[in-house]
């Protein structure tokens, strides 16, 4: 049975449900933090304490609001308030699966540029001992992979570092994620121990390659070790094959990385990852190969969505081995997830078992992803919001009348 919950399920939630129009320091890095600081008078010499104590409140304790920053001036938090918030994004919906997996839509502020203001969804993942929070860069997407839902929705525009950490600390109130705080009424499934997001996997709504700066950006403050603190070996960016930034990520984030690769020749992949046809797959592997860190213990993920009778033979589970051939490598099998007039079937069971075999044996891990969140289009290839593309002409400033 699916799930629709309340908005303000929780009372972390309630205390911040009526945004305001101040601007947010949810999401701001420390050097957007000590700018703030500055605008409302913080002389320079207090500015980096000043920014410490922010940091902790905010990505530590997940506070809603300044009254709760105890070891903050009276005064200066009585200037924080009339100056800012603690608003997070605008919980539309919350939905949460028969097997735990949770999807929330999420309203962003609207900027001068949106024709209204943008969704995204974002999903959690709980497991035995883990839970995943996959988070989108994008609203929409240009790629327009043809088994993925998402690519049928045209890019809106890319998302901000802000908007994008912004996803986990809503994700961080809505499941008790934070020190003290109570999980859920229905926390069903929730992983034991003090940490319910363990992993990170940037594999939501859009390309996060062609967001660069700001995915990075919001990657550094999610694993600020005095902060939200996620190793970047528990965060994996997955990309279709943006080939000329891939190098640069591993050099300037580091983080695990993962291939959306599901065919094994140019023709196929060109069909079903359009991005092929500029970067075709003998590109891509050879950026894999000198991926920064590269090794037996950071592997790189490569993504196979299992399509009946597209690419799912022995035949080419043989050329998937041979295509990844001295890459330190995982491959990641996924039964298709459908969504409505989807053009594709989901392979047999028994096929997808054939496939594995054949990789497994030929020495690389394989695991076969359960799919999770299907009744409530949270599974991988699913997520779409209902954002639309504001037309250039629509962006400009109107003109000043009179």
């Amino acid at each position: 049975m699916t799930v629709v919950l309340d908005q303000n399920a929780t009372p972390r939630t309630a205390a911040r449900s009526a945004p305001t129009a101040k601007p947010t320091l949810v999401g701001l890095t420390r050097a957007d933090l000590s700018q703030c600081l500055k605008e409302i008078g913080v002389a320079d010499k207090a500015l980096r304490m000043r920014v410490n104590q922010l940091w902790r409140w905010i990505y530590v304790s997940g506070v809603t609001s300044f009254s709760s920053m105890s070891n903050v001036s009276k005064d200066l938090r009585t200037e924080l308030e009339d100056t800012y918030s603690l608003d997070r994004p605008e919980i539309v919906s919350e939905q949460v699966s028969e097997d735990g997996t949770r999807k929330w839509l999420l309203r962003l502020a609207k900027s001068a540029t949106d024709a209204k203001a943008p969704e995204v969804e974002t999903v959690y993942i709980p497991e035995a001992g883990r839970g995943t929070l996959c988070i989108s860069s994008q609203v929409g997407c240009t790629l327009t992979c043809t088994f993925c839902h998402t690519g049928t929705q045209r890019l809106v525009r890319n998302l901000t570092a802000q908007e994008i950490a912004a996803q986990i600390i809503v994700a961080k109130d809505r499941i008790g994620d934070w020190p003290d705080s109570a999980a859920p009424g229905d926390g069903r499934l929730l992983p034991d121990g003090d940490r319910k997001i363990t992993n990170i996997v940037l594999m939501g709504m859009g390309e996060p390659l062609y967001n660069f700066d700001n995915v990075r950006e919001a990657m550094d403050i999610t694993s600020d070790n005095e902060g939200l603190s996620l190793s970047k070996r528990r965060i994996t960016l997955s990309t279709s094959g943006v080939v000329p930034e891939i190098a640069r990520w591993g050099a300037e984030s580091g983080t695990m990385l993962a291939i959306s690769m599901h065919a094994t020749n140019n023709d196929l992949r060109n069909e079903l990852v359009p991005i092929n046809k500029k970067y075709p797959i003998e590109k891509l592997l050879d950026a894999c190969r000198v991926y920064p860190g590269l090794s037996n213990a950071k592997r790189i993920t490569f993504e196979y969505v299992m399509l009946k009778g597209v690419n799912d033979s022995i035949a080419e589970a043989k050329a998937l081995v041979r295509l990844l051939a001295g890459i330190p490598a995982k491959i990641n099998l996924i039964p298709f997830n459908p969504w409505p007039n989807s053009p594709y079937e989901c392979s047999d069971w028994e096929q997808i078992e054939r496939f594995a075999d054949v990789v497994n044996r030929a020495g690389y891990a394989s695991p076969v992803r359960t799919p999770r969140g299907r009744d409530i289009f949270a599974a991988c290839g699913q997520l779409k919001s209902e954002s639309v593309r504001l037309k250039a002409s629509e962006r400009q400033a109107p003109k000043a009348s009179g």
